[in-house]
């Protein structure tokens, strides 16, 4: 979508006042959607992943029997032709009118700020968004209206999965080395080097995209630096990229690459899973989007931790959250039925769907519970984190421009070709521009 050929802002500020003045409750809106004439709703989604595709075609299935008026044509792409296509895409024949944004200020800011989004207040009011979910889910999900500021203003999208970057295992190959699943961060250092000198792969690690190793840095960041700092340093209240923990979590990373901890598959895998299935790697850093194709294809054999605290006995910290929001686009045809979707697949129904995919909830499921070994470990990894308040955000959404400049200033530190100091640099550079540039 393309901010110069939307609808002019003054007509989409016309409909919202409409809705806003609106005083449906959820039935009301639900029967005035069932009578609203033949709808064709297009949704783009990045679910492409085993359990993930699955949840989607579950759940499109189920909306359309609850309203037989409504079609829904669903587009599926990767995550970086999603991301693409939100940004320069025009106005069609079919514009969409459902679609998943990522969060942060590469994306769903940068959105906000070109009036490309609707804000979801007023249907907050009819389905009560607000009270279903957490402040904190919330928050992320939530920015203001100048695009400027990430965790306040409005409402944008509402999420289907809860998600954690964390360490799945091998369980055969972990017992045959002696080890149980790592209480601490030196405990876990200790597993690496026990792999590796018993001519094992630590951890194997996909390299053709940014993304499995600005996750292996940010499991490393999170235990030292510590949870506030990574908060502080993504909502730019403090901190630096180029301060002593951050340099220090950057020389953990390529250090662990030369101890051969850490095995790159130069331009060969985007993400690690395969590998790791296939019986690669005692260990994985990756999200629990995994958890369900890890458990169809290894059984019993995979196991999930959180990253152990730096500290033996302290709170687990890591990265994650939810999944990227469903977002509803300014220049929808169907506003209502687009927001009665958002409200559907957010429900404690379609959470008992996501369940029985195999995947972790954003909320509590009615009735649905995990069936696998890997996914009763997930949800009680999930518990824990919501107790202690343990997440912290996906570091690469930090700028519009982060998840490029992040991911490849880490994949020159894994591939040698610079050192921390250097990348650090690099990183710092683009996060103070961005900073300078908002005030």
């Amino acid at each position: 979508m393309n901010s110069a050929v939307l609808r002019p802002v003054a007509a989409v500020a016309a409909a919202l006042l409409l809705t806003a003045c609106t005083t449906d409750s959820g039935p009301e809106a639900e029967s005035r959607i069932g009578d609203s004439g033949e709808v064709t709703l297009t949704v783009w989604d990045q679910e492409l992943v085993g359990g993930q595709d699955v949840q989607m075609e579950k759940l499109n299935e189920a909306f359309h029997r609850k309203y037989p008026n409504v079609r829904i044509r669903r587009v599926k792409r990767s995550l970086e032709d999603l991301r693409k296509a939100l940004h320069t895409a025009r106005v069609s024949d079919s514009p969409p009118d459902v679609v998943q944004v990522n969060q942060g200020h590469a994306d769903m800011a940068r959105l906000v700020a070109a009036k490309r989004l609707r804000p979801l207040d007023s249907y907050d009011h009819i389905y009560g968004w607000s009270k279903r979910y957490p402040k904190g889910l919330l928050d992320i999900n939530s920015v203001t209206p100048d695009g400027r500021t990430v965790g306040s203003g409005s409402l944008y999208g509402v999420s289907l999965n809860g998600e954690i970057v964390g360490i799945f295992y091998n369980r055969k190959k972990l017992a045959r080395l002696g080890l149980r699943p790592p209480s601490s961060w030196a405990g876990f250092e200790r597993a690496l080097a026990i792999a590796k000198d018993h001519g094992e792969v630590p951890i194997s690690l996909g390299n053709r995209q940014p993304i499995p190793v600005t996750h292996s840095f940010g499991v490393i960041q999170d235990q030292v630096a510590g949870k506030r700092a990574v908060r502080d340093l993504f909502f730019g209240r403090g901190g630096s990229w180029t301060d002593a923990a951050n340099l220090r979590a950057a020389r953990t990373l390529q250090e662990w690459v030369r101890r051969g901890y850490l095995v790159a598959h130069p331009g060969k895998l985007a993400y690690d899973d395969d590998a790791f299935a296939a019986g690669e790697g005692v260990f994985l850093i990756g999200g629990t989007w995994f958890a369900s194709g890890l458990g169809e294809h290894m059984g019993g054999d995979v196991g999930f931790v959180l990253p152990p605290p730096a500290r033996a006995g302290g709170a687990p910290t890591t990265m994650g959250g939810e999944s990227l929001p469903f977002a509803v686009t300014a220049e929808s045809e169907h506003p209502d039925v687009a927001a009665a979707y958002l409200d559907f697949i957010s429900s404690p129904q379609a959470m008992d769907v996501v369940t029985e995919a195999g995947l972790l909830p954003a909320l509590r499921p009615r009735s649905g519970r995990p069936r696998t070994a890997v996914l009763k470990d997930v949800f009680a990894a999930w518990d824990t984190l919501s107790r202690t308040d343990g997440l912290t955000p996906y570091i690469d959404n930090a700028t519009p421009t982060f998840p490029d400049v992040l991911g490849n200033a880490l994949l020159g530190l894994v591939a040698g070709r610079t050192g921390p100091r250097d990348g650090m640099a690099e990183v710092q550079k683009n996060y103070a521009a961005f900073l300078t540039a908002r005030r």
